[in-house]
């Protein structure tokens, strides 16, 4: 079984506690250091903790585009905005006035559904394609066909969703092309249909929200704990703490787990820090998994298969390896779909990009030492078992990245450190903290 990060979704609090746990008992450190610590986040209140840059929350209107809303979030280099209902502008209660909270990974579910979808729709060009009629097709493939209007869109529910499973199947069977063999010659089409085209070119945030988010919205007031934060972001799996004032429905601060390790990153030199900091992850309990529990993509499998990876197993990254050692080459992560989303000529050709090609569009420009500038791949994070707790901390902050790769003496990767599991280093849960929040357990809202 992998790791929380990297298991498939659950919301039950046995694997919360699992998770957080076993974390606890690997941890080499002292009790009451541990004690004083978590009673020290206790009393630091949320108010404290610095503002988002610029001072203000980006938020996306529910009525957004998903096109739109990945332009938003890639503009500001976020990864997720809140989303608001236009419907309750008016409102003082923050349950009405927010709906949820969108994200990278919510965007992946939605587009690699729909891109099998459209692909299923667009290769019934004919009736008799994978055995499936117009009937069968639905919606996607009337609209492929021409047809428009209401009732085309209305057709959008479980025949579409039939007709990609049965085009799935007969595929397996060859008894008919599937998404994949019917998207390599769409050309322009298949970009059209997913972002230009009804009914995805009106497909909203709000109508992919809730069914597509990974965790539920859990603000925090500006006077709880910073503990109560520390807990969310990591045992309880939370990526994000929207921060509201009491009897004020806007949010006045958005709390990552990125932010909490950059604010780790600016303890470095007070004493409590660097006694937990110079000590090795591997007396933190790190890495969490084992080394045959790390899911990777090999360099020359499409880079499909690695946003699937992610999809499946509910995770925000994969590394790239290449020969049966599992020497490690690269990383794509959730983040990355963005290449895919606004570059046309990426999205045109996804579905026959290996992960090695669509790495090597993904570079940075480096000077040289004679001042001309060259493109060059960005190298994976990696780090040992005896890397130190705040070299992990340094790297994480100083390239705004969710993990890094522990690897052995051959550059094989062997385990993944992630922010969640940063942050449970510095904490632990006491006795019936969660049991009133917001007027119910914390348990009960994370299983809704």
């Amino acid at each position: 079984m992998a790791d929380q990060d990297q298991a498939q979704e659950t919301s039950s609090s046995p694997n919360f506690d699992a998770y957080f746990e076993t974390i606890q008992s690997r941890k080499k450190l002292p009790h009451e250091l541990q004690e004083s610590l978590t009673s020290a986040f206790a009393n630091i209140p949320v108010s404290s903790f610095p503002l988002v840059p610029g001072g203000k929350v980006i938020e996306i209107p529910a009525h957004t585009s998903i096109a739109d809303t990945v332009r938003i979030l890639s503009e500001h280099n976020i990864m997720s905005a809140p989303v608001t209902n236009p419907d309750a502008s008016t409102t003082i209660d923050w349950r009405e006035r927010y709906l949820g909270i969108i994200d990278y990974s919510s965007i992946v579910l939605w587009v690699l559904e729909n891109a099998e979808l459209a692909a299923i729709a667009l290769s019934a060009s004919s009736a008799t394609v994978a055995g499936m009629g117009v009937g069968a097709v639905g919606a996607l493939g009337a609209l492929a066909l021409g047809a428009t209007g209401p009732a085309a869109v209305a057709g959008l529910t479980v025949a579409a969703v039939g007709a990609a499973m049965a085009g799935g199947m007969a595929a397996e069977k060859g008894m008919g092309k599937d998404a994949a063999t019917a998207a390599d010659h769409m050309g322009d089409d298949f970009y059209k249909v997913i972002l230009q085209e009804e009914p995805f070119k009106s497909t909203t945030v709000k109508s992919i929200i809730k069914s597509f988010r990974w965790a539920p919205f859990l603000p925090v007031a500006m006077d709880s704990s910073m503990l109560t934060v520390l807990l969310l972001l990591s045992k309880y799996r939370l990526r994000n703490v929207p921060v509201i004032e009491t009897g004020n429905p806007f949010i006045k601060n958005f709390i990552t787990q990125s932010a909490v390790i950059h604010g780790l990153r600016g303890c470095k030199g007070r004493d409590w820090f660097d006694c937990i900091a110079v000590k090795p992850i591997s007396d933190m309990g790190l890495p969490f998994m084992s080394e045959n529990e790390v899911i990777c993509i090999k360099k020359d499998e499409l880079v499909l298969a690695a946003f699937k990876h992610m999809k499946e197993n509910r995770i925000g990254g994969v590394p790239v390896i290449e020969g049966s050692s599992k020497k490690i080459i690269g990383n794509i992560s959730i983040r990355d779909v963005r290449f895919l989303l606004l570059n046309h000529g990426l999205f045109y050709d996804f579905r026959q990009l290996t992960v090695m090609d669509f790495m090597n569009t993904i570079v940075s420009i480096a000077t040289t030492l004679d001042g001309s500038h060259k493109t060059v791949m960005i190298p994976p994070v990696t780090c040992k078992a005896n890397t130190s707790l705040g070299q992990v901390i340094e790297t994480l902050a100083a390239m705004s990245f969710d993990r890094v790769y522990v690897v052995n003496d051959y550059y094989d990767v062997v385990g993944v450190v992630t922010l969640r599991d940063v942050i449970s280093c510095f904490i632990f849960e006491p006795p019936n903290h969660f049991d009133d929040y917001f007027g119910f357990a914390v348990k009960e809202m994370l299983n809704q």
